[in-house]
């Protein structure tokens, strides 16, 4: 699994950075068949803003935003999203392949 993060129009500080890789290699105990995180992390009018984009196989992709004043904070509510998300479809993608068989509706005359 590939880990970036990157700034738009702002500089990460080495300990924002290993704090957002940390994080976001905790996503793989919800979905293993993650390839790719971007942690996009940037400033408009003073607030924070933390994007996520987790690229998975089969070109599936999740995407997640938040914006605060605690960039730390920001970066929390993202992964949490993104767990949620991640789950919802892993158990959708587990039920899809056994689907409830119900007996034929008897009709009483």
């Amino acid at each position: 699994m590939r880990i970036s993060v990157t700034g738009r129009h702002v500089d990460v500080p080495g300990p924002m950075k290993e704090y957002a890789e940390d994080k976001a290699a905790k996503l793989q105990k919800y979905y293993d068949r993650i390839e790719q995180v971007e942690v996009i992390v940037g400033e408009d009018s003073g607030r924070h803003s933390v994007e996520m984009i987790v690229r998975t196989a089969h070109a599936e992709t999740f995407v997640a935003q938040e914006r605060g004043n605690d960039l730390f904070a920001s970066v929390d509510l993202v992964v949490n999203r993104l767990e949620r998300q991640l789950t919802k479809h892993k158990e959708k993608y587990r039920n899809r392949k056994h689907a409830i068989k119900r007996p034929p509706e008897i009709t009483e005359r």
